[in-house]
């Protein structure tokens, strides 16, 4: 803890002169007064005063959120005993949402049964940044893009099924999913001017249905 003695001509002006060199405010600091000082007489048998300012806390960095993330994940890689490089896609310095990629051989272990591994990594990631700075941050975590292209396929898939619903008329369910594969269903037929989806289940089991609509 930094702390400054500095004197003045009154407690005041010391108070004020120790801020002005620690470049703080008064409620960043703990002022103890060592001596009241006195003005004296016509100047004869005036006296300083001297104060004792404690720094009660460092001035925080800016912190590179997208860095920090990136070195969490590397961290948790390195525990579980695998090779991979992180990288930063999109956006740098600080900027929300933060999104990581990881590349490296054999990652599979790392998504998992209908991405349940890659989830819960992400979920980690979040946690342990989140805590580090105190709020909440969103961060995605990828593997060799396999999030990209599964939601491609995804939207795709949302629209082909569109169209049997449209033309049968009946209800399509899909294979349970994790919340984030069920949004991209959700938003891929949103505006769609046949069909509307629904979430349905719980838990691991909560999968989207498509239905059309009333006509």
């Amino acid at each position: 803890m930094k702390e400054l003695e500095v004197g003045g001509r009154t407690v005041e002006e010391a108070v004020r002169k120790a801020l002005e060199q620690l470049g703080v405010g008064e409620d960043e600091v703990e002022v103890i007064v060592l001596k009241k000082g006195r003005a004296g007489l016509l100047g004869v048998g005036a006296e300083e005063a001297r104060v004792k300012v404690k720094l009660l806390r460092q001035q925080p960095e800016r912190v590179d959120i997208s860095t920090l993330a990136r070195d969490v994940l590397t961290s948790l890689l390195k525990y579980m005993d695998i090779k991979a490089e992180v990288t930063v896609v999109s956006p740098a310095g600080g900027d929300l949402p933060i999104s990581l990629d990881i590349d490296g051989d054999d990652l599979g272990v790392l998504i998992g049964r209908r991405g349940q591994t890659l989830a819960s990594l992400q979920y980690l990631v979040r946690l342990i940044v989140s805590e580090k700075l105190k709020i909440w941050v969103p961060i995605n975590v990828d593997v060799a893009g396999y999030k990209k292209r599964r939601y491609e396929s995804l939207r795709s898939l949302a629209l082909r099924l569109a169209e049997q619903v449209k033309r049968g008329r009946r209800v399509i369910t899909l294979e349970p999913m994790p919340a984030d594969e069920r949004r991209v269903i959700h938003l891929a037929l949103a505006n769609h001017p046949d069909v509307t989806t629904q979430s349905m289940g719980e838990g691991e089991e909560r999968k989207v249905a498509i239905f059309p609509k009333k006509r």
